[in-house]
């Protein structure tokens, strides 16, 4: 056991790693996309609101259902089903012409999409209790240090031939994550005897819980925090300075700078949260992701805004492991994976409101007046975080 459950997380890190690559090579990138080749001018923030926000939309309605097969054939078939299908979408990405085509073929990346979830919930199913937080902020890292290597080489691929060949790079990226799951990962999967619950009867289980409850309300805010930034980033990017011409590049830099933040202290928020407790450690995260948002207001310069979202980085790293801690610590053994899916839905649904938001509000009143709502957003989170954890303390007591 001891030995598999290493192996499987150094194998699963490889394949988010590259599945997290995938992505930020090209879908950083889509405002360009829009503009240079899909024609797109007026309303580009709008448009780009839209095209991320489908995606994410399709992803949250599908990941129950997707939880519900992995508990019944495993965790390790959906790695397969996710990393080829996502493959040949990136592939599809190429050929499109126009933006309603780009956007059907976005929600159908939406319906296939979930390979780092699944590594997530192979991950706390096959390993020991003791070491599930820690290999959970190993894993994070993986995401992260994608994101730093996606952006680098989508941009300056984007600059040199252009943003369409970027989802050829992506299709074959992700391809090798699929493979990497086929030959590496070794998982102890144990089928239940008995009728499966549906995915309603899921729903029912976890509202009941109102540990696991708020826990999922927090990953829906804090994926739209994330998310309500992307489809403006590169817009903003020309905005306090970069060229049109070299957005892409500029971009992708600001871009790697939370990542590498996050691959230095994703895991050893891992190790904190063992020793302080998750909770704590989350409560910093958002305390330091809402001040990171909030001073964002005041960089003019690209290189004020690369530092500052470093330094944003560096906090909210925290973040994303201790809600996943969080929910294995608040839900029974049986019910874990389909705990990991429905906080994958709420991930989801953040992740599709935060770009319509981005995307609307980013036209309407500027890019500042988002950075302003996000930071007072994880602050009022961070706040309300707080009071709960005093409340269960008292209760505690009490008892």
């Amino acid at each position: 056991m001891e030995l598999r459950w290493r192996r499987n997380l150094f194998i699963l890190w490889i394949g988010a790693f590259f599945c997290a690559m995938a992505y930020t090579l090209s879908i950083p990138f889509i405002p360009i996309f829009l503009q240079e080749d899909l024609g797109i001018h007026s309303g580009l923030e709008a448009w780009s609101g839209i095209t991320f926000s489908v995606s994410f939309l399709a992803s949250a309605v599908i990941a129950p259902f997707w939880g519900s097969l992995a508990d019944k054939y495993g965790r390790k078939p959906m790695l397969l089903r996710s990393g080829l299908s996502l493959s040949a979408v990136y592939f599809l990405n190429y050929f499109v012409n126009d933006p309603y085509t780009f956007i059907v073929v976005r929600v159908l990346q939406g319906l296939m999409a979930g390979y780092i979830p699944a590594s997530m919930a192979l991950v706390s199913t096959n390993t020991p209790e003791k070491h599930v937080g820690y290999a959970l902020s190993v894993m994070s890292t993986a995401t992260a240090a994608g994101s730093i290597l996606g952006p680098l080489f989508g941009g300056m691929l984007s600059h040199w031939v252009g943003t369409r060949e970027c989802f050829l790079a992506s299709g074959f990226v992700v391809l090798i994550s699929a493979v990497i799951a086929v030959v590496g990962v070794k998982e102890v999967h144990h089928k239940k005897a008995g009728a499966r619950p549906s995915v309603l009867q899921d729903i029912k289980q976890a509202t009941a819980n109102k540990q696991l409850l708020s826990i999922f309300g927090l990953t829906v805010l804090v994926a739209t925090s994330v998310m309500i930034l992307e489809p403006l980033l590169t817009i903003y990017v020309v905005q306090i300075g970069g060229s049109a011409k070299g957005a892409s590049l500029s971009s992708g830099i600001i871009f790697s700078a939370a990542g590498v933040a996050t691959v230095i202290m994703g895991s050893r928020w891992g190790i904190i949260g063992q020793r302080i407790g998750y909770d704590k450690t989350l409560l910093i995260g958002l305390i330091g992701g809402g001040i990171g948002n909030l001073l964002q207001l005041v960089a003019h310069n690209l290189i004020a805004f690369g530092v500052l979202r470093f330094s944003y980085g560096l906090f909210f790293a925290a973040v994303y492991p201790a809600l996943s801690a969080l929910i294995v610590k608040a839900s029974d053994a049986d019910f874990r994976g389909r705990a990991m899916s429905l906080n994958q839905t709420s991930n989801q649904l953040g992740m599709m409101i935060g770009p319509l938001i981005g995307g609307f509000l980013g036209g309407l009143v500027g890019i500042h007046s988002v950075f302003l709502l996000t930071g007072c957003a994880l602050l009022l989170a961070a706040g309300v975080l707080h009071l709960n954890v005093r409340k269960q303390m008292k209760q505690i007591s009490a008892d």
